[in-house]
């Protein structure tokens, strides 16, 4: 065997070697929602609802709102027995009353409910 073919087989296999994909680059990170990950109140859904809900329902609640979504217990209240998660999905009666927030935002907010209001 001579010295060429060593050395094209070497490059062959670097080659080879080199052009596996890993797709996990590509994934989005932990804690977004998205593909079955966990999500939590403080890593995901309080930024949501403080960039979009806030401004209103503070405490105490402004504008005429019926209620604060400062903390996790008033968000959780808000969607156990206020109907948090219809409002913000309704085209008719939309919150944030501007209009739909985000379809990225809602379903985030969807699989926290799914997931069982994890903190």
């Amino acid at each position: 065997m001579n010295i060429k073919s060593i050395i094209s087989g070497c490059f062959a296999m670097l080659l080879i070697g080199c052009s596996g994909s890993d797709d996990s680059a590509m994934e989005p990170p932990p804690g977004n929602g998205g593909n079955g990950e966990e999500v939590t109140y403080s890593g995901d859904v309080k930024a949501i609802i403080d960039n979009n809900c806030i401004q209103c329902h503070a405490n105490p609640p402004q504008n005429d709102a019926p209620m604060s979504l400062v903390t996790y217990n008033n968000v959780v209240d808000a969607v156990n027995n206020r109907g948090l998660n219809t409002r913000i999905n309704s085209s008719s009666n939309p919150m944030p009353p501007t209009g739909l927030m985000s379809q990225s935002n809602r379903d985030i907010i969807d699989a926290w409910i799914e997931q069982g209001l994890n903190e």
